[in-house]
């Protein structure tokens, strides 16, 4: 190399020079040196690669997808914002630039993507609000985990749909913590002053609460609730259905006022609801009351998570991966390191067993003040109703018509009757054979008085019905409704008021004049004043004879929370509520009831439980779909040595006309059921060995899909 051609080392150049020049060419020849581009387009700088949690739940694509980011996007691409993408079509050909638009969320910015094609851009960012958080994406990967769902299902629940307009509105300042609350009618309770005060004093105070029967509930969920934002916390309190969640709501802003907090239900719409949740997100409100789906409500440094009622099945979602609120918020309780009060006038058998682990402590009231809360419970056996000629007649036995006259002098008398309907089940007159529909045996039934027969089921008239058996015409009821029931009381008391409650329409409350409310369980409205001077607790064989393990707890939670609204039956001026159940008196759940203690009952359930090997002792998990399918899972599922099988067993025929739930069978298609129970240590590899094995499955197109639930409510 010539000595004068400017590029050799005897140029003459000092070596500072010339290690500048040589550092020049190499960052000119390093492909890192470019601006990075797509198809013309220019990339982000630092960190150019998004991954993406696409809006797909889809088991087997439950994983993070890269995609590159545009230099114009490089503001707004921030993790935890929404963002459209293209997904499907062109990882055929190693590169993400075809398939269709979808929705997602930027999970992380990263330097280098492990894709070894090229990535396609983000299309869209559709909002700079940075809706799923750190704390809230590890909150949904826990939950998919332990119900082996996908991380998309677990996060469509979590955030709710974006309304731009919502995201426009300014939220409002936050408001100073609050002083501690007194304790009030929490001092019935021996623990309950102390509970306060502990949360009011920035502790976790953890606690499994029966509370009393009577109206005062909302207002001492609402005082643990500013006992945490007294710490300078935040709080968060579900419950099943949007009438407790309004109770609790009006109690809390006669405590605190407005801005406070905010109420999280579906009947605010789904504008004004986002943006009572960015508010929350934002950190301006610190308190949540809602429904189910508020319990993945961001509320920012958490301090106490409150569940009423958590035996209702409102509580647990229909949609996949199906959690449930409770376990939900026990694992907030943990991770976020919160107080915790599990509450309701029953006791699940999940409830006692948090409380013998140790993990939460018990508020009871003592006996005396028991006493005093409660009703009178009084019982009406069947050997009793048998002897009984009304009852024979009219359904209901005389003792229940006498209880309802004298207490409608004094206020208003609630009936709980587990059907709907009119007549839907009826029967034979002569051979007591269930009377079926012709065309598909479906049940037929009465929709009014005088009416022509109608099947449950396809809905077809049955003018000329006839017994298979024994040919008979004549039929009998051998389920009565809730109009049915309202129908012949409306007769035997002319002069008073009927109103019915239920699926259909649901009353918020009655005034406290003399009348008969007829409802079905869950649908009970609130009568004002001190509350029903009686109740009658009717057909109890209907909700004790379901072949299901929660039978009884079920029972019992609906019995206690309809005798809950009735006034005390000590002494005093309204000390003269009574309660009525047409049931055995011998069975475990009506003597719970009539001992008022549910939380008895539920340690008995438990310690049946331990002893069969059923929830919540072990876990299990429910494996349905077509025979060859779930026996192909289970092959091929590596699944704990401590798991055992049960079954398969049919899965029931769907009723047609029935809406479909998650899980069932399309109408027509044999399926099966098979249960999968371990220890509790081995929850988490179970649910992990399940999905694998689904995944696996799927990927590899083998079969029909299978449908899988981590702890389902209804094991039957």
């Amino acid at each position: 190399m010539s000595s004068d051609n400017g590029q050799g080392e005897s140029s003459g150049e000092a070596p500072e020079q010339l290690a500048l020049l040589r550092e020049t060419v190499r960052k000119r020849k390093s492909p890192k040196a470019k601006p990075r581009t797509w198809r013309g387009a220019q990339l982000a700088g630092e960190l150019p690669v998004a991954r993406v949690l696409v809006d797909k739940g889809l088991v087997h694509l439950d994983r993070y997808f890269d995609y590159a980011v545009p230099a114009a996007m490089d503001e707004e691409a921030q993790p935890g914002v929404r963002v459209r993408v293209r997904f499907g079509a062109g990882e055929k050909e190693g590169r993400r630039e075809g398939g269709r638009l979808i929705n997602g969320f930027i999970v992380e910015r990263v330097a280098h993507s492990d894709y070894p094609g090229a990535l396609a851009p983000i299309a869209q960012v559709l909002s700079p609000e940075r809706v799923l958080t750190p704390q809230l994406l590890r909150l949904c990967r826990a939950v998919a985990d332990r119900y082996a769902g996908s991380l998309a299902d677990v996060v469509q629940l979590a955030v709710p749909p974006r309304m731009a307009r919502a995201e426009k509105r300014p939220s409002p300042e936050p408001q100073p913590p609050p002083e501690p609350p007194v304790p009030g009618t929490w001092e019935r309770y021996a623990e309950g002053p102390g509970y306060l005060t502990a949360l009011a004093g920035g502790g976790t105070p953890r606690a499994v609460w029966t509370a009393l029967p009577g109206p005062h509930w909302p207002e001492e969920l609402a005082r643990a609730v500013v006992a945490a934002l007294a710490s300078g916390r935040g709080a968060l309190a579900v419950l099943p259905d949007g009438r407790a969640a309004q109770r609790v709501d009006a109690a809390l802003t006669s405590l605190l006022g407005d801005g406070h907090h905010v109420l999280l239900t579906a009947e605010a719409g789904p504008e004004e609801r986002y943006t009572r949740w960015l508010a929350v997100k934002r950190g301006s409100v610190r308190a949540v009351v809602g429904t189910r789906a508020a319990m993945f409500a961001p509320v920012r440094d958490l301090g106490l998570a409150v569940l009423w009622d958590d035996g209702d099945a409102a509580l647990s979602d229909d949609h996949a991966p199906q959690p449930h609120a409770r376990e939900v918020l026990l694992q907030r309780a943990v991770t976020e390191q919160t107080g915790f009060l599990l509450g309701g006038h029953s006791c699940t058998v999940e409830a006692a067993q948090i409380v013998e682990s140790g993990w939460a402590r018990p508020i009871e009231a003592g006996r005396e003040t028991l006493r005093r809360a409660a009703p009178l419970i009084r019982t009406v056996g069947e050997f009793d109703e048998a002897r009984d000629p009304a009852a024979r007649t009219a359904r209901l036995p005389s003792i229940a018509w006498s209880t309802a006259r004298d207490a409608l002098q004094r206020g208003p008398v609630l009936v709980q009757v587990p059907r709907r309907g009119y007549v839907p089940r009826l029967s034979c007159e002569q051979c007591r054979a269930p009377a079926r529909c012709a065309h598909c045996s479906g049940p037929l039934e009465a929709p009014e008085e005088g009416a022509v027969l109608r099947c449950g089921w396809c809905a077809r008239e049955a003018p000329d019905w006839h017994c298979a058996q024994c040919g008979g015409t004549r039929v009998r009821g051998r389920v009565f409704g809730a109009r049915r029931t309202a129908e012949e009381l409306g007769r035997a008391f002319p002069s008073v008021p009927v109103r019915t409650s239920g699926r259909d329409h649901v009353l918020e409350s009655v005034p406290a004049s003399p009348a008969i409310v007829v409802s079905t369980p869950g649908a009970e409205p609130v009568a004002e004043g001190p509350g029903y001077a009686a109740a009658l607790l009717l057909d109890a064989w209907a909700l004790l004879g379901r072949p299901d393990l929660r039978a009884g707890e079920e029972a019992l939670r609906r019995w206690l929370s309809a005798a809950a609204l009735v006034r005390p039956g000590g002494e005093g001026d309204d000390g003269d509520g009574t309660v009525l159940v047409v049931a055995e008196p011998t069975l475990r759940p009506v003597q719970a009831l009539v001992r008022w203690d549910p939380a008895g009952f539920a340690v008995r359930e438990l310690a049946d439980r331990a002893e069969l090997g059923f929830p919540p002792v072990s876990r299990m998990a429910a494996v349905s779909g077509r025979p060859e399918a779930v026996a192909g899972l289970l092959s091929q599922a590596r699944l704990p040595g401590d798991a055992e099988v049960l079954g398969p067993v049919p899965v029931a025929v769907i009723e047609p006309g029935r809406p479909r739930r998650p899980g069932d069978p399309p109408v027509g298609e044999e399926w099966v059921r098979a249960l999968v129970r371990v220890p509790q240590g081995s929850g988490a590899a179970m649910a992990s060995a399940l999905k694998t094995a689904h995944v696996a499955r799927l990927t590899r197109r083998e079969g029909t899909p299978v449908w899988i639930r981590v702890d389902p409510q209804d094991i039957g």
